[in-house]
């Protein structure tokens, strides 16, 4: 697709928020080096995010003889950013100040049966009084929230299209919002939400050609690419957790079979443990402990643990080695929770299954690794989008 002068603008703007953010504060020389960006473009960048109220001078620093250089930082308490991750089995609320940096968290359960839309809203309106309430900070400092959402989204209606675990269609949920929050609501996925959060934050920072694998209960793959994400026409790209794995295999949520998610997901390697002891008492455990369990059973060496992560990071591993083998990524990072229960043994067998299905010459040129962002990177991705959102033209 082509870039208009305003995209340009955009990546500029945020290339240049993210240096800010981890190395404030910087001198606009230093802004131009780091970035690559005329001195002019730096120059003209700082003063509108000066003015806006996101950056602020905080002194001078010596230059070998000629004139002090001014130095800028973000301003951490110029506003307040949320990020909410909806997933199948909870909803993660975090706050944040403008530096990215996090003020409170909560979680909220979601039971099976609670998957209508207005329990859903009610699950995040919950979740945001209360770090707001943690924090003690007014709503009115609240600059925007990014609401990352299972499934495909349609961003600017603001739309959840289809969440196939909910069985959700064209779900009007930044409507909804509106009525129960006082500020705006900028929707997106998972994938896009986690992949943001490794440019800015993790362990794709300074990286063009970027994947960011989400293991949870579903399954997909942040892409960028030159840096950007890649969202494809409709804001669906990184579907790879409904590409094929396997033929006439298993049924998927989707309703197609043999899809990768169908055994790689946490339904998934539940399944593959029923197939490898069928009388296993954590399968009796609802999802997300019976995750942790098949963790703790794995780290006492358990036999049918071991088996069907044996197994789970070798299905991961031939999927990833299609992704290695289609994009030639610099970086695939692990991501979510199942990823992070889990992640440490199944990167052995995964990279193993890797090395067999990837071509040497694009394999040779990607490093895979679990995501390293402390908090919940899905979450702080949809923060960012919401930092995004409030900075874009027109907006006060």
């Amino acid at each position: 697709m082509k870039r208009t002068s305003r995209d340009i603008r955009r990546g500029n703007r945020n290339e240049l928020l993210r240096y800010v953010i981890a190395r404030s504060p910087v001198s606009r020389q230093e802004l131009a080096a780091a970035t690559g960006l005329s001195l002019a473009t730096v120059a003209n960048l700082v003063g509108e995010l000066l003015e806006r109220g996101v950056l602020v001078e905080v002194g001078f620093e010596d230059s070998d003889g000629g004139r002090p250089r001014g130095l800028v930082a973000m301003r951490a308490d110029g506003g307040a950013l949320i990020g909410v991750d909806v997933a199948e089995t909870y909803i993660h609320v975090e706050l944040f100040d403008l530096a990215l940096r996090l003020l409170a968290r909560a979680e909220e359960p979601l039971s099976e049966s609670e998957n209508r839309p207005e329990q859903v809203v009610g699950h995040i309106t919950s979740g945001v009084r209360a770090v707001l309430d943690q924090a003690g900070v007014d709503i009115r400092l609240v600059l925007g929230a990014g609401v990352s959402m299972p499934g495909q989204v349609e961003r600017e209606g603001g739309l959840s299209v289809f969440a196939p675990n909910w069985n959700w269609r064209d779900v009007p949920l930044r409507d909804l919002l509106a009525g129960a929050l006082d500020f705006p609501v900028y929707l997106d996925n998972p994938l896009m939400a986690c992949t943001v959060a490794e440019l800015w934050f993790g362990a794709a920072r300074g990286c063009d050609d970027v994947i960011v694998v989400n293991l949870g209960t579903g399954v997909g793959a942040g892409i960028a690419v030159g840096g950007s994400l890649y969202r494809g026409f409709s804001n669906t790209a990184g579907e790879w957790g409904h590409t094929t794995l396997v033929l006439d295999g298993r049924v998927c949520h989707c309703g197609a079979m043999g899809c990768v998610e169908a055994y790689v997901g946490a339904p998934g390697i539940l399944n593959t443990l029923r197939e490898v002891d069928p009388d296993s008492a954590i399968l009796q455990l609802d999802q997300a402990t019976a995750i942790g369990a098949l963790a703790d059973a794995l780290a006492k060496e358990d036999a049918a643990a071991l088996e069907t992560v044996k197994r789970t990071a070798r299905y991961l591993g031939v999927a990833v080695g299609n992704l290695v083998n289609l994009l030639n990524p610099q970086v695939i990072v692990l991501s979510s929770w199942v990823a992070a229960r889990l992640g440490t043994a199944l990167l052995s067998g995964m990279r193993e299954a890797v090395a067999e299905h990837a071509l040497p010459r694009p394999l040779e040129h990607t490093r895979i690794m679990l995501c390293p962002i402390a908090t919940n990177a899905v979450s702080l991705g949809a923060a960012t989008f919401a930092l995004e959102g409030a900075l874009a033209p027109g907006k006060a």
